[in-house]
């Protein structure tokens, strides 16, 4: 399949999931809340929810792992520090913008959001930024 045409599925499939979840459950399927939700949720349905949701999310990217790996592209290798320095910035943006690109760029920008398209022009200009700080001058993978 044409890379192309994988990223429109793709892409139509996280729309489709955000507009059931918003149908059905009346959530907003921003990725970071519902994980975040997880630790201060007390009513069991709550917990309910947000863990399927996140093992589909996960168990979803594994099945399409070993059913059609070649969709997925070379993996990245880089070291853990680098994967642990990613992390902890993309959480620390996350909180700094409450909220992630599902929520502010799926769901946000969908419902005319401004601060969710204000958060998104952020997302995509930092990470652009990013790339290019970590290919073109720190020399990194190009």
């Amino acid at each position: 399949m044409h890379p192309f045409l994988v990223a429109l599925v793709g892409g139509a499939l996280i729309g489709l999931s955000a507009s059931l979840l918003l149908l059905f459950n009346g959530r907003i399927a921003g990725i970071s809340g519902i994980a975040g939700g997880l630790l201060s949720q007390r009513t069991r349905a709550e917990l309910a929810w947000r863990i399927t949701f996140l093992l589909g999310l996960v168990g979803g990217g594994f099945v399409l792992r070993l059913l059609w790996p070649q969709v997925l592209g070379a993996p990245v290798v880089t070291g853990p520090a680098w994967v642990a320095a990613a992390g902890l910035l993309v959480g620390f943006g996350t909180r700094l913008g409450n909220g992630c690109t599902s929520g502010h760029g799926v769901c946000g920008i969908s419902r005319g959001a401004r601060r969710s398209i204000a958060a998104t022009l952020t997302f995509m200009a930092t990470g652009a930024a990013t790339v290019f700080l970590v290919r073109h001058v720190l020399g990194g993978e190009s």
